[in-house]
């Protein structure tokens, strides 16, 4: 990272397809700082026959402002000129996605994206929910049957506990009822289910790493359980997809064999909602952080900064879009802001549905991430909607965020950092406006919804057809 310009002081086939998977155990339970003065393309580490998306040097290319129809597929990994046959699969494969469905967040974002694009390539993608919340209410108010509003079906399997056995058996007869013949888990706890019902049923599963399970939250004793049940349900896993080239180095040190982990960056809609105004140098500037609010999104460094740029005359207002994980935390987070005595700057917005717009709305993104991010979704949509990020350089985000282009990265934990990354964008040290067209050339090149939902259909017909995988997308 470049040094500072400011310093501060410190304050539906039915064959099972089980005897194509040769490598599937029989034994539930064994189981930055980037350079920017090179700013050179990100390199994949994904194995050949599964391409992950390369990140490319790109060329401003400025959707009109308003246009949120526009969605510009020229130069994409998993695009129909690069895979035409994606788009004419010889069968419709079904496929159930196990997840959590408590909140509607990062993660939960990818999986509406899938479930309403995968439609698109022949595959039908649909939804247990064991922890039935936002996320399960969501895809049921999204039942209207039309082309790309629907997200998928959502079958409600709730656990009373975390090992509430009597769900596996639930979830199998949804299977079956279903003719799903691929599982497809997103959490520590769904894969241990996933990995039961596919011993159960002969069907093999998938999982999606979206965060490093041993750094998910500040409970160390919580991540090394989940970490524990993550390592042990991927005994019999046919494959993972990670979702940043950073996860999928973590899951290969820990043990998966390469040949196993494919990349398939996070993507969502181009959506660029016309702006109202744009910032001006030396003016009030407006950032926003969208999150379930946590502790490890590190919402109190970010406080931290603005009292810091407040004391020093800078003007600079945040939004808070999102709700809390916890009361007790939004109590600490209070007690934080009368102690810098820095109310009159917060502005709190709460849970959205619109992300786009509240995006449109800001000046700029902060993320201030401590740890556990694979690729966050909420970057991706700044991207798109043509609003720079400043975020720190924590694992899978430096792989769309290149320091000084699309965006700022500053030290996670550091306040000062992020101060300094704030105040060189606000002060005009970057060309707003070039950021912006920036951010998204480089969405729609690499990080769009239908990327992602032709990188995950490849790895699914990979493993239902592994003879014939090179011809099918």
């Amino acid at each position: 990272m470049p040094p500072a310009t400011a310093s501060f002081a410190t304050n539906r086939s039915r064959q099972s397809p089980a005897d194509a998977l040769s490598s599937r155990t029989e034994s539930f339970g064994s189981a930055i700082t980037p350079d920017t003065s090179a700013r050179p393309a990100m390199q994949s580490t994904t194995n050949s026959n599964f391409p992950s998306v390369a990140n490319a040097s790109v060329t401003p290319v400025v959707t009109p402002a308003g246009d949120a129809s526009t969605d510009v597929t020229e130069g994409l990994s998993f695009s129909p000129a690069s895979h035409p046959s994606a788009l004419n699969v010889p069968r419709e494969i079904r496929v159930l996605h196990v997840v959590n469905g408590e909140h509607f967040s990062g993660a939960e974002r990818v999986q509406s994206h899938l479930g309403r694009c995968l439609p698109d390539l022949h595959v039908t993608a649909d939804f247990a929910c064991v922890k039935p919340g936002r996320f399960a209410d969501m895809l049921e108010e999204h039942q209207s049957g039309m082309a790309g509003e629907n997200w998928g079906q959502c079958h409600r399997v709730p656990m009373r506990h975390r090992l509430d056995w009597t769900a596996v058996k639930r979830l199998a007869r949804v299977m079956a009822e279903g003719e799903y013949e691929l599982l497809h888990a997103h959490t520590p706890r769904t894969a241990m289910l996933a990995s039961a019902v596919s011993k159960w049923s002969g069907r093999p599963w998938v999982y999606h790493v979206h965060s490093p399970a041993g750094r998910d939250c500040e409970r160390a004793w919580s991540n090394r359980i989940n970490a524990w049940i993550e390592r042990r349900s991927l005994a019999n896993c046919s494959h993972l997809i990670t979702v940043s080239n950073s996860l999928r180095e973590d899951t290969i040190q820990q043990g998966f064999p390469a040949e196993k982990v494919t990349v398939v960056h996070n993507g969502v809609p181009a959506i660029r909602p016309a702006r109202k105004s744009k910032p001006t140098i030396g003016g009030r500037w407006t950032i926003g952080m969208v999150a379930l609010m946590r502790a490890r999104k590190g919402l109190e460094v970010v406080l931290d900064a603005l009292a810091i740029l407040n004391n020093v005359g800078t003007e600079v207002t945040l939004r808070c879009i999102g709700p809390f994980e916890t009361e007790a935390y939004r109590q600490q987070i209070d007690a934080q802001i009368s102690d810098l005595g820095i109310g009159h700057l917060i502005d709190w917005v709460g849970f959205t549905q619109d992300v786009p717009g509240e995006l449109a709305r800001l000046d700029a993104m902060v993320l201030p991430s401590l740890y556990g991010e694979g690729l966050p979704m909420v970057v991706l949509e700044s991207m798109a909607a043509g609003t720079p990020v400043i975020a720190t350089s924590v694992e899978g985000t430096p792989e769309a965020i290149r320091h000084g282009i699309e965006g700022v990265l500053a030290e996670p934990r550091d306040a000062e950092s992020l101060a300094e990354q704030i105040q060189a964008m606000v002060s005009g040290q970057y060309d707003w406006q070039s950021m912006s067209d920036f951010a998204v050339t480089r969405h729609h090149q690499c990080f769009s919804d239908h990327t992602m939902a032709h990188g995950v259909a490849k790895v699914y017909r990979r493993i239902l057809d592994p003879m014939g995988h090179s011809t099918v997308g």
